[in-house]
């Protein structure tokens, strides 16, 4: 009787083989990068990727550049908005009248054939 498995002995996450048998790791490179709050984030790149100028910081979020005496400036916080928020920002309040009055015909309309 079958367990379920499609290989026999494997197992989820398992792989073939570890990966320092039959193959070699790319080249990297370590760059490093500070954010305004003072934190220090080494990240590792292929050896022949131009790195960005700014990467987001591993403890805080905040940006991170290449420069340790001028790192970039801290990010403006935006206040959470609801769903309704950003439908309001793209709908007028006559917009919003008129596709719930669709919305309501189609309902009525759905009703009076059951």
């Amino acid at each position: 009787m079958s367990s379920g498995s499609a290989i026999r002995g494997s197992r989820v996450g398992s792989s073939p083989m570890r990966p320092d048998e039959r193959s070699e790791p790319a080249p990297r490179r370590e760059v490093r990068y500070w954010c305004a709050a003072g934190h220090e984030s080494d990240i590792r790149f292929a050896a022949d990727v131009v790195p960005p100028e700014t990467w987001d910081c591993p403890r805080c979020g905040q940006p991170a550049g290449l420069d340790r005496e001028k790192p970039p400036g801290r990010m403006r916080s935006e206040p959470y908005k609801s769903h309704l928020a950003y439908v309001k920002e793209r709908r007028s309040d006559a917009d919003g009248e008129a596709i719930l009055a669709e919305a309501l015909a189609k309902v009525r309309q759905r009703r009076g054939r059951e």
